[in-house]
C-alpha cells in the first residue's frame, strides 16, 4: 500500500509538471493518418487470411475542404560568388557578389541579395566598390527586363516595390525614382523620365509626376513636359498616352504646317494609319490650306510572303489659286493613281504579273502641287504606266505577253495608251538538225524564229481622257514575223551569215482618199483639199528581204621595251549584203490634190498604220562597219614582284558604219556614223562620242544634192559625253583606305541620304510601324576634324556640236551638273546639287541641304534659293518611330505665281 501511494504522488507531480511547461514544450509536426491508406492496409491482412475484408467508406474523402495552395509553388534556385549565409533562426538567405535566383520564370541578378521564407520576399540591391554603385539588381520576368537600384519582391502576392527603376520597353527607355508592381501586367511610377536615347546621359526625355505601365502594351501618363540637356522646355502636355508594341499599330499621323503666298497658311499630310492585319495595310491623309484649297491622300501596302507585294495610292488635289471676284481666280481639280505589283519568282516560275502605273488627270499633277513630297518630281515631263503578264507554255518552244501601257507627255498634253499589246514569241529552232540535235553543216545550222505582235493603240488628248472620245481614231493590227538564218565558214578566218525575213501585216482599218472642193486648203490656199476617209474591213500587205554578210577578225599585236611591254590592235570588219523588191506598188492608190484633174497623190490605203506601210522602191544595198580596239599591256611597278602584267584598254568600241545604195539613181551613200569610248584614270571616267559624217552637199533649203563635200565629209553633228566621281579617299594612303573600308559597313545599295530626299516625317511612321524593326547605330562621337575632312563629288558633262550645212554651225547644247557632300564634322553634313547652262549663262535648279545627327534627333534643312522652284524646308524631330510626332518641321513652298 505504501509503495502504490508513492507511486501515485510521483505521477501527479509529472503531470502537474507538463501542465505547467505546456509553452516550453516545442511544437510537433501533426501527422495526419491517410484513411484511405489504412484501409487498404486493413484489406491486404484480411486477404492474406482468407477472409472478406469490410471496407468503410471515409466521410472525409467526399468532404468539401481543399488543400491550401502552397506559397512557394516553385524551387528556388540561387547562387553567388563571395558568399552565401543561411540563417534559420530568421529562416533568411544572404548571398553576395554576382547574386542569382531563379524562381519559376523569374530570374534576378543583384550585387546583394536576401530571401525570406517567413515573410515569403527577396530583397536586392546593389553594392558599392571603389567605382561606384555597381551590380545594380536586374530584374527579368519573361521577355520584360529591368533594371533597378533596388527591389523587394513578394512570392505570394507577385508584387514589388522598386527604387530607381530603368525599364526597355522596344525602343522606349523608362527611369523611375519609385515603382510599384502590383502584379506582371500592372506597374505604377513615380517621378518618372522616359526617353529613346541610349546614351548613359540621356539627350532628352520626357518628365512627369506620375504615370501607369503596361509592359508590351502601354504608358498612360499625368502632365508632363519636355527636358533637354536637363534643361526643362515650356513645352508641356497635360497627359499622354503611349503605345508600346513590337508589330504594326494604328495611330494618328501628326500633319505638318506652314505658310504659301498664294494659298496662305496650310496643314499637310496630317491623319491616321491604320494597320489592318499582317497582308495589307492603309494610310488617309489630308491636305488643307486658308484660301479654301485641299487634297486627299490614300495609301496601302500589301504583301504576302513567296506570292507578290506592291503598293497602291489615290491621290485628289483640289487647288484654289487668287482670290474669288478677281481675274486671277481659277480652281482645278486633279487625281493622280499609282499602282506598283511584284510576283515572287518563286510562286510561278512560267508566268508573271507586274504592274507600274502612274496615271493622273493632268501631266501638270507634281508641277502644280502645294505638298512638299511631290517637290522631287516636278521636272517630270511625262508619266508612264505598264501592265504586263507572262506565260512561258512548258514543253514548247512557245511564250506570250501580254501588255497594257500608258503615256502621257506634259509638253503636248498628249495621252498615247495600248489597249492591249499581245505577243508571241517563238524561240529559235533547228528544223534540220541531226539526230540529238547535232548541227554540223550549214544546212543543219538553219535556225528558225518566229513573232506575232497585236496592238489596240490610242492617241487622245488630256481633256478628252476616259472619255468615249478618245476612243475616236484608235487604230489596231496584226504583224507577222518570220527569219531564218545559218553560218557558214569560208577560207577558215571568214564566217558568211544569210539572212531571210518576211512579215506580214493585218489591218482591220484602211484610209480612202478623196478631194473635197467644198473644204479650203489652208496650207496652198487652194478652193479644195484632200480628206481621208476611214473605211472598215479587212486588208494585209507583207514584204520580206533577204540578204547576207561576211566578218572576220584581225589581231595586230606590236612589242616594245620599257614599261609598256605591248599593244593589241583588234580589227572587226563586216561586209553585208541586202535587197528587198518594191511591194508597195501593187498597193498604190491616186488621188486629185487640186483643181488640175492631171495633179495626182500617190498613196496606200495603209497610211498611217501602226505598223507603219509597204515600203517604196527597190533596196540592194551593200553596208560596211569596222569596229576597233586598242589595248596595251603593263609592266607593274616592281618588276620583280610576282604581279601580273595589267590590261589597260586604250579605246574601247571604236566603231563606223554607213551604207551604199546600188539601186537609187542619186545620193547613194548614207552618212558614216561612228562613236568611241576612250577609259582614263584607271576606268573611273569615260570620255564617249558620237557623231555623224554627211558625204554630200545641201542648198539654201537644207535640202541634200547629189554633190560631195570638199574633203568629201561635213561633220553634221558631233557629242560628247562624260561624267566623274572623286572623293577624300581618293587621295588618302592605302593603309587609311583599307582601316576606313574595314569600319566602314555601310551597303552600297543603301547609300546616305546626301541631299536628305529620304526624309519624309509624315510617311516614316507607316513605313517604320509596318516593319517593327529599328537598326543599331553605332554612336558618332562628336569632335572637329583636325587635318582631314571627308567629301565627295561627282559631275557629268555634255557638249554637242552641230552643222546643218546651210545657216548654222556650232555648239548647240553645252551643259555640266554636279552634286557632293562634305562632312564639316563627324555629325555635320553640307550637301549640294545643282549646274551650270554655257549656252544660256545660267546655273540649273541648285538645291542645298544640311543635315545634323543629333544621336536620338535628326535635323535637316533643304533649301532651294533661286530658279522657278525657290522654297526650303526644314525640319527636327525624333528619330525613333515611337515618338516620330515630336518633331518641328516648317516649309516654304515655291510660289506658284511665278509660272
Amino acid at each position: 500500500m505504501y509503495i502504490l501511494l508513492v507511486f501515485s504522488f510521483f505521477c501527479f507531480q509529472k503531470g502537474l509538471a507538463q501542465e505547467i511547461e505546456k509553452n516550453e514544450i516545442p511544437k510537433q509536426d501533426v501527422v495526419k493518418k491517410d484513411s484511405a491508406k489504412t484501409l487498404s492496409n486493413k484489406a491486404q491482412i484480411a486477404l492474406k487470411k482468407g477472409n472478406k475484408p469490410d471496407v468503410k467508406i471515409d466521410s472525409t474523402r467526399s468532404d468539401s475542404i481543399i488543400k491550401p495552395k502552397e506559397v512557394i509553388q516553385y524551387n528556388i534556385l540561387h547562387n553567388a560568388k563571395d558568399y552565401t549565409i543561411q540563417n534559420a533562426k530568421k529562416k533568411t538567405i544572404t548571398l553576395y557578389n554576382e547574386a542569382e535566383v531563379d524562381y519559376g520564370d523569374i530570374n534576378l541578378k543583384a550585387g546583394k541579395i536576401i530571401i525570406d521564407y517567413k515573410n515569403n520576399t527577396v530583397y536586392a540591391t546593389g553594392i558599392v566598390d571603389s567605382t561606384g554603385y555597381v551590380q545594380r539588381p536586374v530584374f527579368k520576368q519573361g521577355n520584360q527586363e529591368s533594371e533597378q537600384d533596388s527591389i523587394l519582391y513578394n512570392f505570394k502576392s507577385e508584387k514589388a516595390l522598386i527604387y530607381g527603376i530603368k525599364t526597355v520597353q522596344g525602343e522606349m527607355i523608362t527611369y523611375g525614382e519609385k515603382t510599384k508592381r502590383v502584379n506582371d501586367s500592372t506597374v505604377y511610377m513615380s517621378k518618372l523620365r522616359f526617353t529613346t536615347s541610349k546614351k548613359k546621359i540621356p539627350d532628352y526625355y520626357i518628365a512627369t509626376n506620375k504615370a501607369k505601365l503596361v509592359p508590351g502594351k502601354k504608358i498612360i501618363v499625368g502632365g508632363s513636359n519636355l527636358v533637354l540637356a536637363d534643361v526643362p522646355t515650356p513645352l508641356y502636355l497635360p497627359f499622354a498616352y503611349f503605345p508600346l508594341t513590337k508589330g504594326r499599330t494604328s495611330g494618328f499621323i501628326i500633319p505638318t504646317w506652314g505658310e504659301n503666298n498664294q494659298q496662305g497658311f496650310f496643314l499637310q499630310n496630317g491623319g491616321y494609319y491604320f494597320a489592318l492585319n499582317d497582308y495589307f495595310d492603309l494610310e488617309l491623309t489630308g491636305d488643307i490650306y486658308s484660301n479654301g484649297s485641299w487634297a486627299m491622300n490614300s495609301r496601302s501596302n500589301y504583301r504576302v510572303r513567296y506570292k507578290y507585294s506592291g503598293s497602291l495610292s489615290f491621290r485628289y488635289q483640289n487647288l484654289t489659286n487668287g482670290i474669288k471676284g478677281f481675274s486671277d481666280f481659277s480652281k482645278s481639280a486633279n487625281y493622280n493613281i499609282s499602282w506598283n505589283h511584284r510576283q515572287d519568282p518563286k510562286t510561278s516560275p512560267n508566268s508573271n504579273l507586274s504592274a507600274q502605273v502612274n496615271i493622273s488627270s493632268s501631266s501638270q499633277f507634281f508641277r502644280q502641287s502645294l505638298n512638299q513630297i511631290d517637290q522631287s518630281q516636278q521636272f517630270n515631263n511625262s508619266f508612264n504606266s505598264s501592265i504586263s503578264y507572262y506565260k512561258k507554255f512548258v514543253g514548247t518552244p512557245f511564250n506570250a505577253t501580254v501588255t497594257l501601257s500608258h503615256q502621257q507627255n506634259s509638253n503636248n498634253e498628249r495621252v498615247t495608251m495600248t489597249l492591249p499589246s499581245v505577243q508571241i514569241n517563238m524561240d529559235r529552232i533547228y528544223p534540220f538538225a541531226g539526230k540529238g540535235g547535232i548541227k554540223k553543216n550549214p544546212f543543219q545550222k538553219i535556225g528558225v524564229n518566229y513573232n506575232l505582235q497585236g496592238r489596240l493603240d490610242i492617241n487622245t488628248t488630256e481633256d478628252d481622257f476616259l472619255t468615249s472620245k478618245m476612243f475616236e481614231g484608235s487604230k489596231s493590227g496584226m504583224k507577222h514575223d518570220v527569219s531564218a538564218n545559218t553560218n557558214i565558214k569560208v577560207f577558215k578566218y571568214f564566217t558568211l551569215n544569210p539572212t531571210f525575213n518576211y512579215s506580214d501585216v493585218w489591218y482591220f482599218n484602211s484610209i480612202n482618199k478623196r478631194y473635197d472642193t467644198t473644204i479650203p486648203n489652208t496650207t496652198t490656199n487652194k478652193s479644195g483639199t484632200v480628206v481621208n476617209d476611214t473605211i472598215s474591213g479587212f486588208k494585209r500587205f507583207n514584204q520580206y528581204n533577204f540578204g547576207t554578210s561576211l566578218s572576220t577578225v584581225i589581231y595586230g599585236n606590236f612589242s616594245f621595251k620599257g614599261k609598256i611591254k605591248a599593244i593589241r590592235h583588234t580589227i572587226t570588219p563586216t561586209i553585208g549584203w541586202s535587197y528587198r523588191p518594191n511591194l508597195r506598188k501593187q498597193h498604190e492608190l491616186t488621188v486629185q490634190q487640186s483643181d488640175d484633174i492631171t495633179d495626182l497623190l500617190t498613196y496606200t490605203p495603209f497610211e498611217g498604220g501602226i505598223y507603219s506601210e509597204p515600203s517604196g522602191g527597190i533596196s540592194n544595198a551593200l553596208t560596211f562597219a569596222i569596229n576597233n580596239k586598242l589595248e596595251a599591256k603593263v609592266k607593274p611597278k616592281d618588276e620583280d614582284s610576282d604581279e601580273e602584267d595589267r590590261k589597260v584598254n586604250l579605246i574601247n568600241n571604236l566603231n563606223f558604219n554607213t551604207t551604199y545604195n546600188i539601186a537609187a539613181d542619186s545620193l547613194r551613200w548614207s552618212n558614216v556614223n561612228f562613236n568611241m569610248g576612250i577609259p582614263l584614270f584607271k576606268n573611273k571616267m569615260m570620255l564617249n562620242f558620237t557623231g555623224s559624217l554627211d558625204p554630200y552637199q545641201k542648198d539654201a533649203n537644207g535640202t541634200r544634192i547629189n554633190k560631195f563635200n570638199p574633203g568629201i565629209f561635213r561633220l553634221e553633228n558631233l557629242a560628247l559625253t562624260t561624267g566623274y566621281s572623286l572623293s577624300s579617299k581618293d587621295f588618302e594612303k592605302k593603309d587609311d583606305k583599307k582601316k576606313e573600308e574595314k569600319e566602314d559597313n555601310t551597303d552600297s545599295n543603301n547609300l546616305p541620304d546626301v541631299l536628305g530626299t529620304d526624309i519624309n516625317p509624315n510617311r516614316d511612321f507607316a513605313n517604320r510601324a509596318s516593319t517593327g524593326k529599328t537598326g543599331k547605330r553605332e554612336e558618332k562621337v562628336a569632335e572637329l576634324y583636325q587635318n582631314k575632312m571627308p567629301w565627295n563629288l561627282s559631275f557629268n558633262y555634255s557638249i554637242i556640236y552641230n552643222n546643218n550645212g546651210t545657216n548654222f554651225a556650232g555648239i548647240r547644247n553645252h551643259v555640266t551638273s554636279f552634286n557632293g557632300s562634305i562632312d564639316l564634322t563627324p555629325k555635320w553634313k553640307l550637301g549640294v546639287n545643282s549646274g551650270y547652262n554655257f549656252t544660256e549663262g545660267a546655273f540649273t535648279n541648285a538645291t542645298f541641304n544640311f543635315t545634323r545627327d543629333l544621336d536620338s534627333w535628326r535635323f535637316n534643312f533643304n533649301w532651294t534659293p533661286f530658279g522657278r522652284f525657290t522654297s526650303y524646308y526644314f525640319f527636327i524631330g525624333i528619330k525613333s518611330s515611337m515618338l516620330s510626332d515630336l518633331k518641328w518641321d516648317k516649309n516654304q513652298p515655291p510660289d506658284r505665281r511665278l509660272f
